[in-house]
C-alpha cells in the first residue's frame, strides 16, 4: 500500500477544529481520492488501473479526499455496494481542475449570484461541489467541513482513465483498523495521514471558502 500512515489521534491534535478545509494526502503531483464499489467495478478498476467494465460513464460520480468521511459515507467498507474501497492516485493539476469549474450543489452554499444564475450554472456545469459535516471515527458530526466533488460528461471520462497514476484496493486496511474503531481503541488507529490543502490560486481558494493563514 503506497498510503503515507500516521496515528488519528496524533494527527487531531494538529487538524483543524472548523472551518472549510480539504484534509487529504497530496503532495505537488498528486492527491489521493476515496471512493467504494462493489467487487464488479472495484476489482475491475484495480486490475486494469482505470474505471471500466460495469462502471457507468452515464451517471456523475463523486470522490472524496478525505479518508474518514468516506468511512463515514460507507460504514468502513461495510455496506452494501461498497465493500471495495478504493485509493486513487490522481494528478494533482487534474483535481484543481475539477474544483475550477465545479459549481455548488446546494444554492445555500453560494455567494454573490441570484438563485437563477446559479440554476443556469448547475445546468450547464459538469463538476459539482459539496461541503458536508467532517466525521470522527465514530460517525459523529464535526463542526470542520468536508469536500465532496461529483463528476459527469467529460469530467468522468477523463477522471475514470488519464487523469489517475494509481488505483489501490485498501479494503483489508479498512477492515482492519475499522477493528480499533469497534473496541474503542482509537489510540492504535492508523489512518492515511491529511492535512489542509491551500491552494496558489487565491481566486480559487476564495471560491472554496478555505481558510487560508492570511485570512
Amino acid at each position: 500500500m503506497k498510503l503515507e500512515l500516521k496515528k488519528y489521534t496524533e494527527q487531531i491534535q494538529e487538524w483543524p477544529k472548523e472551518g472549510y478545509h480539504i484534509m487529504a494526502q497530496y503532495d505537488d503531483e498528486k492527491i489521493i481520492v476515496y471512493q467504494s464499489y462493489r467487487k464488479e467495478i472495484g476489482e475491475f478498476a484495480v486490475k486494469n488501473q482505470f474505471f471500466g467494465g460495469a462502471f457507468s460513464l452515464e451517471r456523475m460520480t463523486w470522490i472524496k479526499p478525505n479518508f474518514l468521511w468516506m468511512m463515514y459515507r460507507n460504514g468502513w467498507g461495510t455496506k452494501e455496494g461498497q465493500e471495495v474501497v478504493l485509493a486513487i492516485h490522481l494528478k494533482r493539476e487534474a483535481f484543481e481542475t475539477y474544483l475550477k469549474n465545479a459549481v455548488y450543489s446546494s444554492f445555500n452554499q453560494v455567494e454573490g449570484m441570484t438563485h437563477e444564475e446559479w440554476q443556469n450554472e448547475v445546468k450547464s456545469s459538469n463538476v459539482r461541489l459539496q461541503w458536508d459535516p467532517d466525521h470522527d471515527p465514530y460517525g459523529a458530526k464535526l463542526e470542520r467541513r468536508a469536500i465532496q466533488i461529483g463528476l459527469r460528461n467529460e469530467f468522468i471520462k477523463t477522471f475514470a482513465k488519464e487523469d489517475i497514476l494509481l488505483i489501490e484496493n485498501i479494503s483489508d486496511f479498512v477492515a482492519h483498523e475499522y477493528e480499533n474503531v469497534k473496541s474503542n481503541t482509537l489510540e492504535k488507529l492508523m489512518i492515511p495521514l491529511e492535512k489542509p490543502l491551500v491552494f496558489k490560486d487565491n481566486e480559487l481558494n476564495e471560491k472554496l471558502k478555505i481558510a487560508t493563514k492570511e485570512s
